[in-house]
């Protein structure tokens, strides 16, 4: 059973991303401690991107559509399995192999403090959503996600807007 928000605690992380400690999930957030996150993008077989509106209930950014699935390391967790716990949790998928880590995003102000690790993973669902986490989801083309994003669209996340832009570079920056 997944702990309540307030029970759950976190890996407190340096600015080098290495673990210096654990604390309660609402303490990392009110005093602005590094922390780790996981955010995966879900495509499916024609490039559409799914995302979640997330719950009302939510106690940031309820009712704001956002990233696939996405979540908080918890402490003693590695990136990797966060990621395969999320997509399990919150979407009911049970991602056979390793995802595939396409960016990490440093802490700042604007994303919570948080490392962000960003998966790519293709699936065409259909998906089981967490009632206490969604309240609805959907596909998107990712020309609709870009003139969202670029219109500040205040129903989407802070967290997705800067991810996307963060995709959105990666995907045409030359290697």
């Amino acid at each position: 059973m997944k702990p309540l928000p307030h029970q759950e605690l976190l890996a407190v992380v340096d600015e080098n991303d290495s673990v210096i400690g654990t604390s309660p999930r609402h303490l990392v957030h009110t005093s602005l401690m590094r922390h780790r996150a996981v955010h995966i993008l879900v495509f499916d077989d024609s490039g559409r991107l799914f995302l979640q509106k997330r719950s009302m209930l939510k106690d940031l950014n309820p009712g704001l559509w956002d990233t696939s699935a996405a979540g908080h390391v918890d402490a003693g967790e590695d990136y990797d399995s966060s990621a395969a716990r999320e997509l399990r949790e919150e979407l009911g998928v049970e991602h056979r192999g390793p995802l595939t880590p396409v960016f990490k995003m440093p802490p700042t102000a604007e994303n919570g403090m948080e490392f962000v690790q960003v998966y790519r993973v293709t699936h065409n669902g259909p998906f089981a959503l967490a009632a206490d986490e969604i309240d609805e989801g959907g596909w998107f083309a990712p020309d609709e996600v870009d003139a969202r994003v670029k219109a500040d669209d205040q129903n989407l996340t802070p967290t997705f807007k800067m991810l996307w832009r963060q995709w959105l570079w990666d995907s045409f920056t030359v290697s």
